[in-house]
């Protein structure tokens, strides 16, 4: 009697702990996925790829460093993004820090702010894509149209704004390649590469227009 009363006891802790280790893996798995899923429900990817086009329009492929790109785009982000997150604070990390709401409640309330900021982002031509490929009834309210259905729009809105931005900043540097190109073929000299003539005067021009300052201004403005 006793025996089997230990052996069952043995059974149900270790049943308990394997359950425990399969939470905690869960949970650490959601947690790897959160920088991620932030970065899809924000500006981020606008920003980096915007970044990335004035690196390759300058001709400098080292220069900023990806770690700088990155940072700069995290940071603009966040200063993006700060009006949506004090929201998300207001409606549901505070009081669910309070104990006045459950987490599905904190859930719910916290979403609505990112929602509400992606749908200002969407294209109406890339939400109805993504509605069609999931194969949903035409949405009436922006309430009926689901979550997985509004990111993926996002996402793919974010990139034909980031390349819209960026063939805007292509324009100048392609006029200075070509003025280059033309001259150097004019005088003769075909076996000097046009890049190494056209890089000094891209960074000069891109230094009196002050284009850190436009682009800056230019990708935070285009979120409002």
């Amino acid at each position: 009697m006793v025996s089997a009363t230990i052996s069952a006891a043995t059974q149900n802790g270790i049943s308990a702990d394997g359950d425990n280790a399969v939470q905690l893996l869960i949970l650490v798995g959601a947690v790897t996925l959160v920088p991620a899923l932030l970065f899809c429900v924000t500006g981020f990817t606008r920003i980096l790829v915007v970044l990335g086009f004035i690196r390759t329009g300058l001709g400098t492929p080292t220069a900023p460093p990806n770690q700088v790109l990155v940072g700069i785009a995290l940071f603009l982000t966040i200063f993006v993004m700060a009006p949506t997150f004090t929201q998300v604070k207001k409606d549901a990390i505070d009081p669910l820090a309070k104990h006045q709401i459950t987490q599905a409640e904190a859930l719910d309330r916290g979403q609505k702010p990112l929602r509400e900021f992606m749908f200002r982002q969407t294209r109406t031509k890339d939400l109805a894509l993504f509605v069609n490929l999931a194969h949903l009834k035409r949405p009436k309210t922006r309430a009926d149209v689901p979550t997985y259905v509004l990111i993926p729009a996002f996402i793919i809105s974010e990139l034909k704004t980031a390349f819209q931005i960026g063939f805007l900043i292509f324009l100048p540097f392609l006029v200075i390649d070509l003025v280059v190109s033309s001259t150097l073929m004019s005088m003769g000299m075909m076996m000097l590469p046009p890049a190494f003539i056209s890089l000094p005067f891209k960074i000069l021009l891109f230094v009196l227009v002050d284009g850190w300052d436009l682009i800056t201004r230019s990708l935070v403005e285009s979120f409002h």
